[in-house]
């Protein structure tokens, strides 16, 4: 067989150098078809075994692996590491057992950057489902730059048979092109990082950010963008960066709290304020919510006047009610009453500076329910409630004048 091959390349006019041709094609063949067997038993044979195994363990991050491919593509790693040793053993030295071992290196290179990516993809899954772990995902994208940079230094050096630390050299020496070239993926690495280290934000938090049209949730952290699904369902993509560089403010501490704040004001017409008449001070006592307060307050009253000599039924100088503080009692029992309403955390109902606008009575309470829908009827129960109770202390709510005040 192989002198019908030397016969042949003759023919072809290869001369003396016929045999030397026939014995590099025949051990090329031998090897790449020895290689072609391992890999195929590789890839066929251990790699599925070596998976089933791996899923009928407990452990989940092995899964992940699996999931991601990880030992599929380790299985290409026999077979060029095979030939990189075939070649140096059966090739004659020369310039093909030199190119047949830098391809093969090259390829190894190759494989190994791509089983590197998938473990990192397979630590990302692995992470995903963990509440705080999500905050490594600038870590880990960063991890994946580091591996393409690396194995390309290292896949150059074995190409052009150079030490991968000069070729490393060579690249700090254009550092300041690599940067200008560069810039937003190092400006959106050292924020990721910076996310990440502060814990800034996470996947699920709600952000508003208005410079950039933000309002919603954190669908994606990346090293470039940070994508937020919006309320309205549309996607605003925020460069990395511009989350450290710029403000943004992250709800999660209401989240992670024990209610939601309600913070509203009711302003209060200021004509409508006046003393308690007795018959005002009689018909409030049999609010249910009031009676205590209402003869508590009104004995400490009248005491402290008689201490001073002075006649309770004076307008200036001796101490009364009035419509507006027992409104602000009845308000506070009433919040206290309402299951919905978290009195362990701030509460407060308060007047603010009158103004054009009336005397603002503000509520300042948490609602013990925070999602959104819930919150908001809760706050709209309370606001309605307070506005249609408020004639029965003889107060009205300021509103500019409309039509119906003219007719």
């Amino acid at each position: 067989m192989f002198d019908f091959i030397v016969a042949g390349l003759s023919a072809w006019g290869l001369g003396a150098r016929a045999a030397w041709v026939a014995a590099m094609g025949v051990t090329l063949g031998m090897i790449v078809f020895l290689i072609w067997i391992a890999g195929m038993v590789s890839r066929r044979v251990f790699i599925p075994a070596v998976e089933k195994a791996v899923l009928k363990t407990s452990n989940k991050w092995d899964d992940a692996m699996v999931g991601r491919g990880v030992f599929v593509a380790a299985g290409w790693l026999p077979p060029f590491v095979g030939l990189y040793f075939a070649a140096e053993m059966f090739l004659p030295p020369g310039a093909v057992a030199v190119a047949c071992r830098r391809l093969a290196m090259a390829a190894v290179v190759l494989v190994g950057i791509g089983v590197l990516r998938r473990v990192i993809d397979a630590v990302a899954d692995i992470l995903r489902d963990r509440r705080h772990a999500l905050s490594w995902q600038g870590y880990l994208e960063a991890g994946k730059i580091v591996v393409y940079v690396l194995g390309g230094v290292f896949l150059v050096a074995v190409l052009v048979d150079k030490s991968p630390w000069g070729i490393l050299t060579l690249f700090g020496g254009l550092t300041a092109v690599l940067i200008l070239v560069f810039k937003d993926i190092i400006l959106g690495l050292v924020a990721s990082v910076q996310l990440s280290a502060k814990d800034m934000v996470r996947v699920g938090d709600w952000i508003e950010m208005p410079s950039h049209g933000a309002d919603g949730d954190v669908i994606e952290i990346s090293i470039h963008t940070v994508k937020v699904r919006n309320w309205d369902k549309t996607i605003s993509s925020i460069p990395t960066h511009a989350l450290v560089s710029g403000s943004f403010k992250n709800w999660r501490g209401m989240s992670d709290s024990g209610g939601r704040r309600i913070k509203r004001a009711v302003n209060i017409d200021l004509n409508s304020i006046r003393f308690c008449t007795p018959e005002m001070l009689a018909r409030f006592a049999t609010f249910p919510l009031l009676a205590d307060y209402v003869r508590q307050r009104q004995a400490e009253i009248e005491s402290h006047n008689r201490s001073c000599g002075l006649d309770g039924d004076m307008v200036v100088g001796a101490r009364r009610q009035t419509n507006i503080g027992v409104f602000r009692a009845y308000v506070v029992a009433w919040l206290k009453a309402n299951p919905l309403i978290n009195k362990d955390m701030t509460f407060l109902v308060r007047q603010l500076p009158p103004g054009p606008q009336g005397l603002p009575l503000e509520i300042y309470v948490f609602s013990s329910d925070k999602v959104w829908a819930n919150y908001e009827a809760i706050q709209a129960d309370i606001f309605d409630h307070l506005l249609a109770v408020m004639p029965e202390f003889g107060l009205r709510p300021f509103q500019y004048p409309a039509g119906f005040d003219f007719t």
